[in-house]
Formats: C-alpha cells, structure tokens, sequence
C-alpha cells in the first residue's frame, strides 16, 4: 500500500525510516519531509488539512501515520477518516489531551488518575494569588501546544511572577502545578481505543545544557529503556495510567487510536502524571523505533481496524541512545542555511547508528541546517555505556559551524547501572577477609612499642629507643616492586614479592647505616583475591621478622580500572633509626679507595620491563641452557637483604666502610654516583666478579651493549662497599660470604666508568 508520513522532523524521519522497511509498504510518501527522509516529499504542511486529504485520494493513499502535534489538533486524523483513509492519530476531540493542558487536569481527576495538584487561569493576579496560598514550589505551563517550550520551572517567586506574565501573554491561559520531586520518565502506549501495548520506558533531556541546565528544549537527546522505570513498573503505569486514560476516553464518546505518551514522575509516593502527549515524542521516539521488531505498519494498521490485541508488540533486549544536534542560538534563536558536512560521508542511516534529519534542508546540492534541532544520531548497544559510545562516535562525524550538542546524555541511565560497590568491582567482603587473613602474620611482627596497629587508623609506635641514641635520626624510604608483579602473576607465585618489598626498602635505609623500626605497605588490584593478598603480605611479615621490623600498618586498595585485571601494585615506606654521628656516606671517599661488590640474588626489583622484552618468547617454566633452575624461579628469586651479613662490620667495625651502594635501578652506572663527593668518580672493571646464568642469558640474547646492560640490571652485583684500599681485605675478612673487589675511586666528575 501506499503510506503517507505527515511531519519533518527527526520523529518523521524515524517513522519514515521503520515505514520504509515494512513489507507492507510499496509506495511511500512524506508531507513536507526533510532532507534526510526516504521516500517522496510532498510539499504540503502538516497542518494543511485538505491539501493532505487530496493528495491522499489522488495517490491511492491508503494509510497516514501522524507525527506533529499541530496536525492533531488541526483535525487531520478526523478529515482522514471522514474521505475513508485510515489515519494512525486520534481525533481533535481525543487529543485535547495535549492540546489542553487544563482539559486533561480535569480529566484524570475525572477518572481517577493521579498527578500533581494544579489549576487553570487567564488572569494573572488571580494565578499569583493562588500561587502565594499554595505556599510551594510550582510548575508554569502555557495551557495550548508550544512545541516543547512551553514550560518554566521557576527557581523563586521573582521567576515565578514573570513566568506567569509571559506565558499568560503568549498563550492567554495558563496551568500552575505542583511541583513533583522524583525522576521523570516517558511512557509511550499505542492503543486502538481499547488495548494499550506500553513501549519500553525511555528519558530524555530536556535541557539545553550540559548538567541539565538552561532553558527547556523539545529535547537533546533520550534513551531507552530506562533504568530507573524497569519493566514491572511500565506495566503498572500501562495499566494505571494508560489503559486508565483509553477507557476514559472512550467512555466520554472520543476514543483515542494512536500513541499516548504519559510523562510520568516517579515520586516517593508512585508515579504522577505530569503531563499527556496525543503523538510519538521527539526524541524518544529516535530511541524507540530502532529497538522495535514488529512491523510500525502492520501495528498502525491493526490499531486503524481495532485489532490491536492480535498483534502484540517485540522489542529488542538493545539499549538505544539517541544525542541531538542542535543549530547555534538553539533555542532562542538558531542560526540556520550552514552547511552540514560528515566525515563518513553520507549523513544517513544506511550503515551504523541511524542519523535521523530535522532541521534540514537541500540548498545547491547540500544539505544545510533549516531548524533548531539539526539532526539526531541514535547508538544502539547491548549496555547504554555501548550504545552511548556508538552514538557519541557518529555524532562527532557531523559537523556544521556552532553545533551544539550535549556530552552527558543518558548519565542516569549509567549512575542506574551502576548497581553498588560490588558491582563497581569492589568487593568489602573480600577485603575484609584479606585483612583477616594477614592479621596473624602482621602481628606476629609486633612487639612493646607498638600501641596501635592494623585495624587503626593509623599505626602508633612508642619511640622510646630513641633515648639510646646520642642524637637519633629518623630515616625513611619509599619504593615498591615495578613490573616484577607482572611476572609473578604470570607464573602464579607472588608470595616472595612482599618480602621483595621489605628486603629492597631496608636496603635503602641500611645504606645511610639506619635500622628498620617500621614498615608501611600498600598493596593494591582490580580486584582482590584474599589467598593471594594475604601471602603477599605475609610474606613482608617474615622479612620485617627477620630484621626485628614492625609491619605497623598499611593499606590493601581494590580500583577496578586503574589496574589490569589480575595484576597487583606493591609498595611500601619504611622507617628506621640512625646515630646522625654513624650515618654513611662519609665525605672522605677519595681516589684510590676500592669498590668492594656483594652478589646479588637475581634482579632483585629492577629491570624487569627490559627482561620481559628480552625473554618473552621463552615460557617461565623452561630451564634455559646454561640455568639450573627455570627462568620464572630465576626471575622472582626473592631480594637480598644485606643487613644480616653486614651488621657486624658496622656496629663493630664502622670506620673500616665509607659508603655502602645499593645497586637498584639505574644498575652499576647511576647509583654510585650518589655518594661520590665533588671531584671523584669511579670506575668498574667488568669480569671481577661471576656474572650469574640469568645475566648471561640476557646479555647474550639482547646483544645489548655493557652500559645498557649495566644502567638497568644489577649483573650480579646488589650491593657495593666503598674503603679505604689498606682496609679491603680486613673488611672482606668480616663479611662472611664471597665478595669481590670490582673497582676502585678515581678523579672525576662523579660519573662511572666500565672498563
């Protein structure tokens, strides 16, 4: 049959765009149309009555689909009607239920259908006096159709008053309302007078701006289905409200056939109707018809002929979000006759999100902007955060000068979806059994001088050693284990890196001959695994246990988001004591003084987005040629702490050492340099000490030069010691284990040099 869709804008294009795909549908026809609708464009305005009407009968028209409020109330669907041509749209009469906002007050308190209190007047002192008695935040509405614009939400009685003045003189009557709190939600219902199928909910936004601030709009943009209107409470308002109003209807003699949209509040006390529609909305109905399945026309016709009950309505399990395009000056006053360019090309909705045109027009072969709302884009997706993305991503491939549009559609439907702090991927449960698994193991590291611990918010620790000291000095460090993690997580063995953690961090403080008091970690994943965590931390238990440190405290974190799933972040600060009269380096490191180098027990926690590199084509539980163990083992190999082989050089021995070194990141290169005074330099001669498997196999796989090698990895090497040369060998003599002599002090400008 031939189909007529009578409106041009972004709702008609919509409808155009679903007519077009019925198989019912052979001949289709768009009175005025845009430049964006399928099908042929009839010159005729919506409210042109019988120019519509005799286009119909010279066309063979056998069914015209309604789309602009003004035609309604114009009295085309009766005309229709009336020369035998089947119109989807209720009459004149039925659709004062728009038309008139004080006609429809009265008739849901006619049948019972709940809203806000209300009431109509064409005089304004009378509206400010009832206003002044109702003693609450009202609603001013013009009481005839203002395509959208016709409401102000005053935010005080200075706004209210002129809201009143300026409705009352460009509408003549006027409705103040209640003004309800809650969210506002769009329910549209198609009926054939007696059976009313609701669509699923949808929102949109009303506003021009961003926050949904600014003055009202016809609309920037909507989504559905809503969140906040699930479909058990559609169904309620289908019944209470929408099936309510049909029967009403029909009951008083003017039966309404096609869409009835209830513009509902969800209030605290159940939802209120705020205002009734005749037709589809502009913009829901951009997010509608592209979740619907059923046939747009097999629906209308079935409402035209009061069968609607035989054909029930399919929709998708999509979300659809639909994000306007508006002219600037939009709505006051828009700028329109700009070119519209897109980047895709076409401005259609041939392939991806549909592109529905409004205020569009054709001029010189382009399409240039004739309205307010330009253009609309709708994302469908299987979530509104996908659906939004798809329609944002099209959206900002249009273009024209001063474009407008609003970046925060469909943020409700998002804050809906959230669900709570589980469903963000934060789980209290499991940090707390995280904590419960630690807690012995933490413990267990206490001693006297701790007055408050894990479950405090703070750790508190008496420092009454301090009296030992002659003048005692807190030392403190902050580190953490890099990229180590990763190959922990990869070969499921992350225990060893808490104490890592512990190990690398009393280096730090040993260096400058402080104790560990204290230490502070932080561990953190996307999500928390207690089994996992709990050995973590245990395990910088025992290594603060091995050197008489209190694990005082400390914070386990679960961000979803900030890190990949499955992989943790380790840090953690330590805090030791120190005789500022015994504190290392000395000054007196001069040319001629020897590099004493302690072994390393692998990479200990540097270098390891290089190794990964290097070894990513080997599996971590292969054993390399060359290698006794396989590589993951050789990899996580726990870190050295040097404290227990050399505390007795230095409580017995210390002017023997006038500098420790820990070889961290930056390797034999970068960190001796941190304690060479002005005027000496050090140079390190490569071969005096065994190169350990794993350094080897690096060395020889990456053909890496000397000075890479030896800026990023320790090579063996963990620790330096630097002496006077006539006390090597007695300070070798007090370290009880091998240790080589690998270079020596020089002149220079504290830089080394490998040789």
């Amino acid at each position: 049959m031939n189909i007529l869709v009578v409106g041009s804008g972004g709702r008609e294009h919509a409808i155009a765009w679903k007519v077009a795909q019925s198989r019912l549908c052979t001949g289709l026809f768009v009175a005025p149309g845009n430049a964006g609708t399928p099908g042929t464009r009839v010159p005729l305005q919506a409210t042109d009555v019988d120019g519509i009407v005799a286009f119909c009968q010279t066309e063979s028209v056998e069914l015209v689909i309604i789309g602009p409020e003004t035609a309604l109330e114009a009295g085309l669907a009766d005309a229709l009607s009336a020369a035998g041509v089947k119109a989807f749209g209720p009459t004149k009469a039925a659709a004062q239920l728009e038309s008139s906002k004080a006609w429809a007050r009265a008739f849901c308190e006619r049948h019972g259908i709940l809203g806000p209190r209300s009431a109509s007047f064409d005089d304004a002192g009378a509206a400010q006096a009832w206003v002044a008695d109702f003693g609450a935040p009202v609603v001013v509405k013009a009481d005839g159709l203002a395509g959208g614009k016709g409401v102000i939400i005053p935010a005080d009685g200075a706004e209210t008053t002129t809201a009143i003045t300026t409705l009352l003189a460009a509408h003549g009557r006027i409705v103040i309302e209640e003004r309800l709190v809650g969210e506002e939600v769009s329910i549209f219902g198609i009926t054939d007078g007696r059976t009313v199928f609701a669509m699923p909910s949808a929102q949109d936004h009303k506003r021009i701006g961003e926050g949904d601030k600014g003055p009202n709009t016809g609309g920037m943009g909507a989504y559905a289905p809503a969140p906040v209107c699930p479909p058990a409470l559609t169904e309620q308002i289908r019944i209470d409200v929408l099936q309510r109003a049909v029967d009403g209807m029909a009951a008083e003699g003017t039966p309404f056939v096609g869409v009835l949209f209830a513009g509902i509040m969800l209030t605290a006390d159940g939802p209120r109707v705020i205002e009734f529609n005749a037709r589809f909305g502009d913009p829901e109905t951009q997010a509608l018809l592209p979740l619907m399945e059923t046939d747009l026309v097999e629906v209308a016709l079935a409402c035209c002929v009061g069968r609607l009950a035989e054909t029930p309505l399919r929709f998708s399990d999509d979300v659809a979000v639909t994000v306007v395009l508006a002219a600037p000056g939009y709505p006051a006053a828009p700028v329109t006759g700009t070119v519209i360019t897109d980047s895709h090309g076409s401005l259609s909705t041939a392939s991806g999100p549909p592109v529905f045109h409004a205020g569009t027009e054709l001029a010189n072969g382009c399409v240039v902007t004739s309205g307010g709302r330009v253009m609309s884009v709708t994302g469908i997706g299987t979530n509104v955060t996908e659906a939004r993305a798809n329609a944002y991503s099209r959206a900002a491939s249009i273009d024209f000068p001063g474009k407008q549009l609003r970046r925060d559609i469909a943020w409700r439907a998002i804050a809906r979806t959230a669900g709570g702090y589980a469903e963000s991927g934060v789980d209290i449960d499991a940090g707390h059994e995280t904590v419960d698994r630690m807690k012995a193991a933490v413990q267990a590291t206490y001693n006297s001088a701790v007055v408050a611990g894990v479950g405090s918010f703070g750790g508190v620790l008496d420092l009454a050693e301090l009296k030992r000291y002659d003048h005692p000095v807190l030392v403190a460090s902050n580190d953490g284990v890099g990229t180590k993690v990763m190959v922990g997580v990869a070969a499921n063995t992350v225990a060893g890196l808490g104490a890592d953690l512990v190990n690398h961090c009393v280096n730090d403080i040993l260096v400058q001959n402080a104790r560990p008091i204290a230490f502070l970690d932080y561990v953190a994943a996307a999500k928390l695994e207690p089994v996992k965590i709990a050995a973590v931390v245990s395990s910088m238990a025992d290594a603060c246990g091995a050197v008489g440190c209190v694990l005082l405290g400390g914070e386990t974190a679960e961000m979803p988001g900030v890190y990949h799933d499955g992989h943790l972040d380790v840090a953690g600060t330590i805090i030791g004591l120190a005789d500022r009269n015994a504190l290392l380096p000395r000054i007196d490191i001069v040319p001629g003084d020897v590099l004493i180098g302690l072994g390393s027990s692998g990479p200990h926690t540097n270098g390891y987005s290089l190794l990964r590199r290097v070894l990513a084509g080997i599996p971590l539980d292969v054993i390399p040629d060359g290698m006794s163990v396989p590589l993951g083992e050789a990899l996580l190999a726990v870190h050295r702490n040097y404290l227990p082989v050399l505390e007795n050089l230095l409580d017995n021995h210390l002017p023997l050492v006038k500098a420790l070194v820990h070889i961290t990141g930056g390797g034999l290169l970068d960190n001796p340099p941190r304690i060479l005074p002005e005027g000496t330099a050090a140079k390190v001669k490569l071969g005096s000490w065994p190169v350990p498997p794993l350094f080897q196999l690096v060395r020889d796989a990456s053909g890496l030069d000397a000075d890479e090698l030896h800026r990023t990895l320790n090579m063996g090497v963990g620790m330096v010691l630097v002496v006077a040369a006539a006390d090597a060998a007695a300070v070798q003599a007090e370290i009880n284990e091998d240790s080589w002599i690998i270079g020596e002090i020089i002149e220079g400008n504290r830089t080394v040099t490998l040789y």
